[in-house]
């Protein structure tokens, strides 16, 4: 009989890997809240903006394959510390010399998508403390740093107006370095983290096609979660006519949502499955985005439908990830690299997209209708591969739900 989620596992690790996902996700996404006082700062295009957020998305991307690289050779609270430092010292150095171009906006895109990348250290540290039947819970909590968005969305654009936009790159590294001390005294590596492979082993993963559903899975959740995070201040204040810090509360509001959801999908996965939690949720999403698509008429009918649609796409984040460690579990530290970039390259599509739809069609319909579609694919997919994986799986692991 397995022991109670509280007493197995390292629950002071478990908390180190939350602040420091958090703190991590609120520097990666900074430039979203940001992107309208940036905007009318440097004269950006709604194009020029879409990219604006979306390169440390993409940044973000790349770097968690490395990173999850390094997790492998020297483990995740070693990989966590240097990678928390790099961030610090680049944000500080906006700050100092701020960025007065958009190649300027993209440099400091890719230091904050080195924060992005924490996902592939944070989520292999929790991981390896805990047994398949607690896997969902665990990284659940762990990925509910997530929640460091809203921190961003929330304050980010009311600092701007006060002490200007440049200055909250450098008081957000006040926080960085609060959560780096905390987490140095808790954070430990596990005992039963997977020995290192050779690198020839990682591109026998991709000629899996398990690992490429993986990231298409999770492309459509995280991606649709971090793209919408890093796009919505922008387009509340176009679509809707809101001040940017109103933008921003509301922004924050479908955020803290979709953040804080994402155990939740993690503890019902576990209960109910991972394939059957996946397959509702990406129905949910399709039939939420597609509503938005069409064009909603005030912002007290779009952000109810943006909450239930970030609500699906939470707990979709969940329940991939209750699933990975059990097919994958030798090989958390890369599929956590791989699966975490599809979900950021998701990410960079959707706000890059939302701008191009924005600047050539001057509506942002498109981009959300073709984003539903993919929900939509997503579902037919996990269908697809629905008795396969519960034929696979169900001798191989006993004590999970898949």
């Amino acid at each position: 009989m397995s022991k109670p989620f509280l007493k197995s596992g390292h629950l002071p690790t478990l908390i180190a890997a939350f602040l420091y996902f958090d703190l991590s996700f609120m520097a990666w996404v900074l430039l979203g809240p940001l992107g309208v006082a940036i905007g009318h700062a440097l004269h950006l295009s709604a194009a020029a903006k879409g990219f604006m957020v979306a390169v440390p998305v993409l940044a973000g991307a790349a770097l968690r394959i490395v990173l999850g690289l390094l997790v492998d050779r020297f483990r995740a609270r070693r990989v966590a510390i240097g990678a928390q430092l790099l961030v610090i010292a680049g944000m500080l150095a906006a700050w100092a010399v701020p960025p007065t171009t958009l190649d300027g906006l993209f440099l400091l895109g890719v230091v904050l998508g080195l924060a992005g990348a924490s996902f592939a250290v944070a989520l292999p540290l929790a991981s390896s403390w805990y047994g398949p039947e607690h896997q969902g819970t665990a990284l659940g909590i762990a990925g509910a740093g997530n929640s460091g968005t809203v921190l961003a969305a929330l304050f980010a654009p009311g600092l701007a107006v006060a002490f200007g936009w440049t200055n909250v790159i450098g008081l957000a590294t006040i926080p960085l370095a609060l959560v780096l001390l905390a987490f140095l005294a808790l954070a430990k590596d596990s005992p039963r983290a997977p020995a290192p492979k050779p690198l020839a082993a990682y591109g026998r993963l991709l000629r899996q096609p398990d690992a490429w559903w993986f990231m298409f899975f999770y492309s459509v959740t995280f991606g649709g979660f971090v793209g919408l995070t890093a796009s919505l201040t922008i387009y509340f204040h176009a679509q809707y006519a809101l001040t940017p810090v109103v933008a921003g509360y509301c922004t924050a509001a479908v955020v803290f949502a979709g953040s804080l959801i994402r155990p939740v999908g993690g503890a019902v996965a576990d209960r109910v499955g991972g394939v059957r939690a996946l397959t509702a949720l990406y129905a949910v999403a399709a039939l939420a985005f597609t509503a938005i698509g069409t064009g909603l008429p005030s912002i007290w009918v779009a952000l109810p439908v943006f909450v239930v649609g970030m609500l699906a796409l939470g707990m979709g984040n969940g329940s991939v990830f209750q699933l990975v460690p059990q097919r994958f579990r030798e090989e958390i530290g890369v599929m956590t690299g791989l699966v975490g970039a599809a979900g950021g390259l998701g990410g960079f599509f959707l706000a890059s997209g939302l701008g191009l739809a924005k600047q050539y069609t001057g509506s942002y319909g498109a981009g959300f209708l073709i984003f539903a579609g993919l929900a939509a694919a997503a579902l037919v997919c996990v269908a697809g591969v629905r008795r396969r994986w519960r034929g696979n799986w169900a001798a191989r692991y006993g004590a999970a739900r898949v």
